[in-house]
């Protein structure tokens, strides 16, 4: 039976426990490729509950994600980068859920900072065309995990779905910015994200083990564009930040990265936690096609956050989501 038919009748939940152990662990084991990962993401997004997408906003989506399962302690860096991106007009669909490997998780920080999580497809698509900004709760938008999350977690090693998640957006997202916990999977990734249609996409992974643009290491990149992929690193001090030690951009608990993330837009907070933000932000919005360049994009992040608009448009991303 091919993997595209066991990865369906996994889904249909058409396979015992034990059956559905023995596939995941021979998937692991094989290991997978990037046709697995294509072909895996594709029917777990077949799967899901979708947004109703309207066609004008189709090609316009990012999603700025990443597999967790890092350990690095950031607070959520791409939580707060696709707050940045909305206010600066661009459409981000955030897909996420509660922390699993870590203290707080893209859900766990936006519900500390007063976003409804739990709206419909609909509301979501409204927030998405008033505020540039949506949040899909993963838990809400995938039921087939019910069944197979327990086969998951009896498993003692990672499988498939800690690649899969932020390849499953449930709004269709056709541009990334994302992030791996081991730059040996970038290519596999990004080779996937090519079958999947995607525009544009930076996958990315520190040297010091980030599923982010690290501060505190080069970071490992596959560009994909038009089809085509370009690999190399990025050196943070090539964009004016100084390496600094892991530890200054930690985070802690919902309520501690909430409050990162409101100091830092709000000025309060200047120094790496900032820039962090700043730089992951700017990659973000040059994958998503607002900036010309790298230089550009850094000058537009900055700009929001120092005029007060960032921190007026999460006030506004709030407001809409409690009203929905």
């Amino acid at each position: 039976m091919s993997t595209n038919d066991r990865f369906e009748k996994l889904f249909n939940n058409e396979l015992s426990g034990e059956e559905a152990e023995a596939f995941l662990i021979e998937l692991y084991n094989k290991p997978e490729d990037e046709n697995d990962i294509a072909i895996c993401a594709n029917i777990m997004r077949s799967h899901s509950i979708k947004l109703p997408m309207p066609v004008e906003l189709q090609d316009k989506i990012i999603d700025i994600v990443g597999t967790g399962g890092d350990k690095s302690g950031s607070y959520n860096i791409s939580s707060a980068s696709s707050l940045i991106l909305a206010s600066l007009g661009c459409f981000v669909a955030k897909h996420g859920n509660r922390g699993v490997t870590s203290k707080a998780g893209s859900a766990d920080v936006l519900e500390t900072l007063g976003i409804n999580l739990n709206l419909t497809p609909a509301s979501q698509i409204k927030m998405l065309q008033e505020v540039g900004f949506c949040f899909s709760f993963a838990q809400n938008h995938h039921p087939s995990m019910k069944h197979i999350m327990p086969i998951r977690k009896s498993i003692p090693h990672r499988t498939i779905f800690n690649l899969l998640g932020p390849l499953t957006s449930p709004a269709g997202a056709k541009k990334y910015l994302l992030g791996l916990f081991s730059k040996d999977y970038i290519e596999k990734v990004a080779l996937a994200l090519v079958e999947l249609d995607t525009i544009s996409a930076y996958v990315v992974s520190s040297e010091d083990g980030m599923d982010e643009i690290s501060l505190s290491a080069n970071t490992h990149f596959a560009y994909v564009g038009d089809k085509n992929i370009s690999y190399g690193e990025i050196n943070p001090e090539l964009y004016g930040f100084k390496k600094v030690p892991s530890h200054l951009v930690a985070g802690g608990d919902a309520d501690t990265n909430a409050n990162i993330i409101r100091d830092i837009f709000n000025k309060k907070e200047m120094g790496a936690k900032r820039d962090i933000l700043v730089l992951n932000a700017s990659f973000a919005l040059f994958t998503e096609g607002s900036a010309r360049d790298l230089q550009e994009a850094i000058y537009m992040v900055e700009s929001t956050i120092d005029s007060g608009k960032a921190s007026r448009h999460l006030e506004k991303i709030i407001s809409l989501s409690q009203k929905l």
